[in-house]
Protein backbone atom coordinates (compact mmCIF):
# COMPACT_ATOMS: atom_id res chain seq x y z
CA UNK A 1 0.00 0.00 0.00
CA UNK A 2 1.52 3.16 -0.88
CA UNK A 3 0.85 6.05 0.84
CA UNK A 4 0.66 10.29 -0.46
CA UNK A 5 2.66 13.14 0.57
CA UNK A 6 -1.18 14.58 1.65
CA UNK A 7 -1.15 11.79 4.01
CA UNK A 8 1.71 12.08 6.12
CA UNK A 9 2.93 15.49 5.62
CA UNK A 10 0.84 16.29 9.01
CA UNK A 11 3.34 13.88 10.78
CA UNK A 12 6.03 16.33 10.22
CA UNK A 13 6.49 19.23 12.55
CA UNK A 14 7.94 21.61 10.52
CA UNK A 15 8.14 22.38 6.97
CA UNK A 16 11.47 22.28 6.10
CA UNK A 17 11.20 18.57 6.93
CA UNK A 18 8.52 17.85 4.76
CA UNK A 19 11.58 18.21 1.54
CA UNK A 20 13.39 15.87 3.41
CA UNK A 21 10.49 13.71 3.76
CA UNK A 22 10.58 13.19 -0.11
CA UNK A 23 13.48 11.70 -0.08
CA UNK A 24 12.50 9.53 2.94
CA UNK A 25 9.31 8.94 0.53
CA UNK A 26 11.26 7.59 -2.20
CA UNK A 27 12.76 5.57 -0.60
CA UNK A 28 10.10 3.64 1.03
CA UNK A 29 7.79 3.96 -1.97
CA UNK A 30 7.85 -0.29 -2.23
CA UNK A 31 6.11 -0.99 1.08
CA UNK A 32 4.00 0.52 4.00
CA UNK A 33 6.14 -1.40 6.64
CA UNK A 34 9.44 -0.30 5.28
CA UNK A 35 7.97 3.58 5.15
CA UNK A 36 6.97 3.70 8.76
CA UNK A 37 10.63 2.16 9.50
CA UNK A 38 12.08 4.45 7.56
CA UNK A 39 10.03 7.73 9.14
CA UNK A 40 10.78 6.08 12.49
CA UNK A 41 14.58 6.10 12.04
CA UNK A 42 14.78 9.50 9.84
CA UNK A 43 12.49 11.51 12.97
CA UNK A 44 14.94 10.01 15.57
CA UNK A 45 17.72 11.71 13.65
CA UNK A 46 16.42 14.93 13.04
CA UNK A 47 16.21 15.27 16.63
CA UNK A 48 19.12 14.88 17.22
CA UNK A 49 22.39 17.25 17.42
CA UNK A 50 23.39 17.81 14.28
CA UNK A 51 19.92 17.22 12.47
CA UNK A 52 17.46 19.73 11.28
CA UNK A 53 15.60 19.99 14.54
CA UNK A 54 11.76 20.13 15.18
CA UNK A 55 9.75 18.10 17.33
CA UNK A 56 10.15 14.41 17.78
CA UNK A 57 7.64 11.55 16.16
CA UNK A 58 6.87 8.46 18.48
CA UNK A 59 7.26 5.23 16.90
CA UNK A 60 4.48 4.47 14.72
CA UNK A 61 1.82 1.62 15.98
CA UNK A 62 2.38 -1.06 13.53
CA UNK A 63 -1.01 -3.30 14.56
CA UNK A 64 -1.06 -6.66 13.50
CA UNK A 65 -4.16 -8.40 13.58
CA UNK A 66 -4.35 -12.01 13.58
CA UNK A 67 -4.28 -13.70 9.81
CA UNK A 68 -8.18 -15.48 10.08
CA UNK A 69 -7.87 -18.88 9.86
CA UNK A 70 -4.44 -19.25 11.46
CA UNK A 71 -3.78 -20.43 15.03
CA UNK A 72 -0.45 -19.83 16.93
CA UNK A 73 1.94 -21.97 18.11
CA UNK A 74 0.69 -21.75 21.55
CA UNK A 75 -2.91 -22.75 20.81
CA UNK A 76 -1.59 -25.70 18.28
CA UNK A 77 0.30 -26.97 21.41
CA UNK A 78 -2.32 -26.44 23.70
CA UNK A 79 -4.83 -28.76 21.38
CA UNK A 80 -2.32 -31.48 21.13
CA UNK A 81 -2.20 -31.47 24.84
CA UNK A 82 -5.89 -31.88 25.18
CA UNK A 83 -6.75 -34.09 22.30
CA UNK A 84 -7.32 -37.78 23.26
CA UNK A 85 -4.35 -39.97 22.61
CA UNK A 86 -4.19 -42.67 20.25
CA UNK A 87 -1.92 -45.66 19.68
CA UNK A 88 -0.52 -46.50 16.39
CA UNK A 89 -0.26 -50.65 16.20
CA UNK A 90 1.76 -53.09 14.31
CA UNK A 91 0.31 -55.84 12.73
CA UNK A 92 2.61 -59.02 12.37
CA UNK A 93 2.88 -60.14 8.17
CA UNK A 94 4.07 -63.05 6.51
CA UNK A 95 6.13 -60.73 3.94
CA UNK A 96 8.07 -58.10 5.24
CA UNK A 97 11.49 -59.58 6.59
CA UNK A 98 12.54 -58.35 10.31
CA UNK A 99 14.94 -56.64 9.32
CA UNK A 100 12.90 -54.39 6.74
CA UNK A 101 10.45 -53.55 9.32
CA UNK A 102 13.22 -52.46 11.82
CA UNK A 103 14.40 -49.62 9.15
CA UNK A 104 11.09 -48.53 8.36
CA UNK A 105 9.88 -48.48 11.94
CA UNK A 106 13.41 -45.64 12.46
CA UNK A 107 12.05 -43.98 9.42
CA UNK A 108 8.70 -43.12 9.75
CA UNK A 109 8.68 -42.67 13.69
CA UNK A 110 10.81 -39.60 14.79
CA UNK A 111 12.79 -40.54 17.65
CA UNK A 112 12.95 -44.15 17.15
CA UNK A 113 15.86 -46.01 18.35
CA UNK A 114 17.16 -49.24 17.03
CA UNK A 115 16.67 -50.94 20.43
CA UNK A 116 12.93 -49.70 20.43
CA UNK A 117 12.26 -50.65 16.74
CA UNK A 118 13.59 -54.23 17.32
CA UNK A 119 11.60 -54.64 20.90
CA UNK A 120 8.30 -53.47 18.53
CA UNK A 121 9.30 -55.86 16.03
CA UNK A 122 9.69 -58.63 18.21
CA UNK A 123 6.49 -58.60 19.89
CA UNK A 124 4.63 -57.52 16.98
CA UNK A 125 6.12 -61.16 15.34
CA UNK A 126 5.68 -63.16 18.63
CA UNK A 127 2.40 -61.69 19.95
CA UNK A 128 0.42 -60.51 16.42
CA UNK A 129 0.41 -56.73 16.72
CA UNK A 130 2.41 -54.51 19.23
CA UNK A 131 2.46 -50.38 20.19
CA UNK A 132 4.54 -48.71 17.97
CA UNK A 133 3.58 -45.37 19.57
CA UNK A 134 0.92 -43.24 21.39
CA UNK A 135 0.38 -39.65 20.28
CA UNK A 136 -2.25 -37.59 19.25
CA UNK A 137 -5.24 -38.49 16.56
CA UNK A 138 -3.54 -36.27 13.49
CA UNK A 139 -0.14 -37.93 14.08
CA UNK A 140 -1.09 -41.59 14.62
CA UNK A 141 -2.98 -41.19 11.13
CA UNK A 142 0.03 -39.73 9.30
CA UNK A 143 2.42 -42.65 10.80
CA UNK A 144 -0.26 -45.14 10.08
CA UNK A 145 -0.19 -43.62 6.71
CA UNK A 146 3.50 -43.56 6.49
CA UNK A 147 3.88 -47.22 7.61
CA UNK A 148 1.15 -48.44 4.93
CA UNK A 149 2.87 -46.59 2.65
CA UNK A 150 6.14 -48.46 3.27
CA UNK A 151 4.29 -51.49 2.93
CA UNK A 152 4.01 -52.57 6.57
CA UNK A 153 0.31 -53.40 8.17
CA UNK A 154 -0.80 -50.80 10.94
CA UNK A 155 -3.66 -49.24 12.58
CA UNK A 156 -4.55 -46.87 15.05
CA UNK A 157 -7.17 -47.13 18.16
CA UNK A 158 -7.98 -44.66 21.19
CA UNK A 159 -5.77 -45.02 23.88
CA UNK A 160 -6.74 -45.06 27.91
CA UNK A 161 -3.84 -42.76 28.61
CA UNK A 162 -0.10 -41.99 27.36
CA UNK A 163 1.49 -39.03 25.58
CA UNK A 164 3.86 -38.35 22.20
Amino acid sequence: MACTLTQVAHLWPSTSQVSRFNTIFAEADKCHKCFTRIIASHAVRAALPGGLGGGVLDKPAIETAPTPGRESEFDLRKKKKMAPPYRVILHNDNFNRREYVVQVLMKVIPGMTLDNAVNIMQEAHHNGLSVVIVCSQEDAEEHCTQLRANGLLSSIEPASGGSC
